[in-house]
């Protein structure tokens, strides 16, 4: 069988598979979106497909909706012609049960799918965003597509050339949004919420200062009035909710298709395109997941929360999100990952299977973490640690990459560590009950000499302070702590990066003295962790 809206008519042969179909009319759906379209998403990666089409296509099932959703590809745009287009916009959805087991269904929600570099697809967005019904904007383009400036301040070059060169030449994923929204505002100035749904912290901030960022810009340079700000800055015309979302979606597995093949289903093979985007017509992705949305939607809104979703208020957002940043996931996640690089692993399952990397990411969240965690009311901190402990990393399913999780740590630490080193300091607990955090720190830093426990060769996850972090570690030789010379101080010291100056805190030497011991040679790391873990 091969997925399209032609097949979905033999569902006898899709029951046999074992594969759940949409339960409700699809062309009637596409037909009532095309004529009044409510939601529009920016970013068609395995994210969406995985989790937010998911999440409108249970609303239709249950009677709860009559639209979908229209998908645009602000990035990689050869996706639409690639793994949607074949396959009329369907989308197979691979549930990973951390009993081995799958759940298969075909999502249909996405009612169209276009592409923002397409003269005839840029004009039919404009059309949607016209559109007094359009509800609101959704986002998932990764916490870098919302950037405008760089380290310097500066406009980055994407930024810059629709900044100069007016909306009707917008390219970035912000000139895009703010000339849509533009449209809307020349319309008749209705209403709609703008809603990241990425995984970065203040989300709903760095979209509206990547959105009003380019729009001033346009002001100074004659390409937009007055009313065109007020509009944006207007919270009762366009709000931009902030919200916490969490769902693993890997890429996808060979053992997802090879699965999917022995269920008879065939063009299940994955692409690369030529940004180097790694997709398929379906999405591997793990059971637990959480949407945590700001509710604050001026033209109104689908009823997320009978699909899951938690609707709350501002505070209640951000206390969801820090409890997950800088306690019970991304810390865990951070330090098992520099550690399983340098051990030699390259599956997150895998290293769960180490019991001092375990000891290490279980004292991180439940000794260090829990006593100073934000609790966020409508979600426990120490059940959600227990979900992720024993049931998600473990997930053999799940082929994710400590590799991947290890990109961009300079960017990191200073929520997923710092935070927790600050809640001790402002509450007066003695950061010298600290142990896995200075371990990770020192692990971070052993990480970037780029050689592994063995001695080996070791690659090291791009970041935008590489090669400066790597320079100025440049004299430190890996299995020589005499070669050491105090080069950490300057690195630990530095606030932009942890939040706090480290070098006036008692755990600037403990990182230095762990950082020594992990520089003893051969399994001094694996030495190290069973010496300060008590193994």
């Amino acid at each position: 069988m091969i997925m399209n809206l032609r097949s979905l008519q033999n569902k006898a042969g899709w029951n046999a598979a074992g594969i759940s179909q949409p339960r409700y009319d699809i062309g009637a759906m596409v037909a009532e979106t095309k004529a009044s379209p409510i939601w529009v998403h920016f970013g068609a990666g395995n994210i969406f497909r995985g989790f937010i089409a998911a999440l409108q296509q249970r609303l239709l099932n249950e009677g709860h909706a009559e639209k979908g959703i229209i998908a645009a590809e602000t990035f990689d745009c050869e996706i639409i012609d690639k793994v949607y287009v074949p396959f009329d916009n369907l989308t197979m959805n691979v549930t990973l049960n951390p009993d081995s087991t799958t759940n298969c269904e075909i999502i249909a929600s996405v009612a169209e799918a276009l592409k923002t570099d397409s003269r005839n697809h840029a004009s039919r967005l404009a059309e949607i965003f016209e559109a007094p019904s359009l509800q609101m904007a959704s986002f998932t383009i990764t916490e870098k597509g919302y950037s405008i400036r760089g380290a310097n301040s500066n406009p980055t070059p994407e930024a810059m050339a629709d900044m100069e060169h007016g909306p009707a030449h917008a390219r970035h994923a912000m000139g895009i949004a703010a000339a849509l929204l533009q449209k809307r505002y020349l319309a008749g100035a209705y209403p709609i919420a703008a809603v990241s749904m990425d995984n970065c912290s203040r989300n709903g901030e760095k979209l509206k200062a990547g959105v009003v960022g380019i729009a001033k810009e346009w002001l100074a340079n004659g390409f937009a009035d007055g009313g065109f700000i007020s509009y944006l800055e207007d919270e009762s015309k366009v709000s931009f909710p902030w919200s916490m979302v969490d769902k693993i979606t890997p890429r996808p597995a060979k053992t997802v298709e090879d699965i999917l093949a022995g269920k008879g289903i065939e063009g299940m093979t994955p692409i690369v395109t030529g940004k180097n985007t790694y997709i398929a017509p379906f999405v591997n992705a793990e059971r637990p997941q959480y949407l945590v949305i700001e509710d604050k939607f001026p033209n109104g809104r689908p009823p997320l929360e009978k699909a899951g979703v938690y609707m709350t208020d501002f505070d209640t957002v951000g206390k969801t999100e820090r409890m997950k940043v800088t306690t019970c996931l991304n810390p865990l996640h951070t330090a098992m990952s520099l550690y399983g690089c340098l051990l030699g692993y390259t599956l997150i399952c895998e290293i769960m299977k180490d019991a001092g990397i375990v000891a290490l990411i279980r004292r991180l969240g439940y000794v260090e973490g829990l006593p100073v965690v934000t609790d966020p009311g409508i979600l426990s901190p120490k059940s959600f640690i227990d979900e992720v402990m024993n049931e998600r990393l473990p997930n053999p399913f799940i082929p994710d990459d400590p590799r991947r999780i290890a990109t961009d740590t300079s960017q990191k630490v200073g929520v997923r560590f710092g935070e927790t080193i600050k809640s001790y300091m402002e509450q007066g607990r003695g950061l010298e009950e600290l142990v896995s955090i200075p371990l990770s720190i020192a692990g971070w830093m052993r990480y970037l000499l780029a050689v592994d426990d063995n001695g080996g060769a070791m690659e090291v996850s791009s970041d935008p302070m590489k090669d400066d972090l790597q320079a100025h570690l440049a004299g430190i030789i890996w299995n020589d702590p005499s070669s050491y010379r105090g080069e950490l101080r300057q690195i630990l010291a530095n606030p932009a990066i942890f939040g706090s100056d480290l070098t006036k805190t008692v755990l600037a030497d403990k990182i230095e003295k762990i950082f020594l011991e992990l520089l003893a040679g051969p399994g001094a790391v694996r030495v190290t962790l069973r010496k300060y873990l008590e193994l």
